[in-house]
């Protein structure tokens, strides 16, 4: 059996710990062409917002739909890639903003989705690291991710580079100058988040064969990307729900020693999220609960908060670190998980 590395040298640690400095370059290198698209955008604005991806790119547009629909107010639905690239459905999108994301650029699905999109008259905007790939030659705008060469299969700074940039939009776009002002905070936030100690979910799961993780609204992409990594990196079967969506059905499931990881950021969402928490806690499930400014009833220390938007990334920053801890622990080797390549070409 090949040895295992050390913690801290999986290329996955190295990888999410330099996350934090990733996106204060990004945000300074990406300021004026954001600047810019943004003023476009006010200008002639989007009826509605699109957004297509997939893997942990679709964890990061779940969260751009929270963060469009209530920094922005505009409506924002994910588009199944095989619409277009399998069933060749015509799609109504004139005048609408159609927002690709992908860490490669290079799957054949999203890129004949954004060729879709821009014949059915939509403006293609695609997110991605490597500038140069098909998907980005597609697009009318492109805002590059500047996460760097990403090794590892399990993605991690590409992901956080992803959700700092699409704040960095909603920003600009809407004027919002207290949400810019948190993300010029962020860096040093991520930075506090990845130091603190979450060895007690580390041990806690070392045994676990299911696990829920939930979150709701801004929270519940992080939730879907937690659940994905769990799978991934640890062979552990970890489903995501909305904390309210799992009193719907799923919640049977929950009792004595079955685990929940929660995330819960400071807004409208935190009291109901904390308080599902606290009925499994006393159903004598195992929950850990991560919320900013460690309200009573979390177990996870996350630190001051900065900005509810902010949230997921400290959260997410300091799962990473967890998670890749957790894969040793479980005698997996976080940076090579079976039967996974790292760019996954669907059509």
């Amino acid at each position: 059996m090949t040895a295992l590395p050390a913690a801290d040298s999986t290329l996955m640690f190295r990888e999410a710990h330099s996350a934090a400095a990733l996106i204060a370059a990004q945000r300074e290198a990406n300021a004026a062409l954001i600047g810019s698209l943004a003023r476009q955008l006010r200008a002639q604005p989007p009826r509605f917002i699109v957004t297509c991806a997939r893997g942990s790119s679709d964890h990061a547009a779940t969260f751009a739909k929270y963060l469009f629909e209530t920094q922005l107010g505009l409506s924002t639905a994910s588009a199944s890639p095989s619409v277009s690239s399998v069933y060749a459905a015509p799609l109504q999108l004139e005048s609408a903003l159609f927002v690709a994301i992908s860490q490669s650029g290079k799957s054949p699905d999203l890129v004949r989705n954004a060729e879709a999109a821009r014949a059915a008259g939509a403006r293609v905007l695609a997110l991605v690291n490597v500038e140069d790939s098909p998907l980005a030659a597609v697009a009318h705008d492109v805002i590059p991710l500047r996460a760097g060469p990403e090794r590892s299969v399990a993605a991690t700074k590409s992901y956080l580079c992803t959700l700092s940039a699409l704040i960095q939009l909603a920003a600009a776009w809407g004027g919002k100058t207290e949400l810019d002002a948190a993300l010029g905070a962020l860096p040093e936030a991520m930075q506090r988040s990845w130091t603190q100690d979450w060895s007690a979910l580390v041990d806690g799961l070392q045994d676990a064969r299911n696990l829920f993780v939930l979150g709701r609204g801004l929270g519940l992409g992080a939730a879907q990307e937690a659940a994905l990594k769990f799978k991934e990196t640890s062979g552990l079967h970890a489903e995501a729900f909305s904390a309210a969506e799992v009193k719907h059905g799923p919640m049977a499931l929950i009792g004595s020693g079955f685990p929940l990881l929660v995330f819960a950021q400071d807004d409208g969402t935190q009291q109901g999220t904390l308080e599902a928490a606290a009925e499994f806690r006393a159903r004598g499930a195992q929950v850990f609960v991560a919320a900013p400014g460690d309200p009573p009833g979390s177990t996870l220390k996350l630190g001051a908060a900065i900005h509810p938007v902010c949230a997921p990334l400290l959260q997410v920053q300091s799962f990473y670190r967890a998670c890749n801890a957790l894969a040793l622990h479980r005698g997996h080797n976080p940076d090579l998980p079976p039967h996974l390549n790292k760019v996954t070409e669907t059509v």
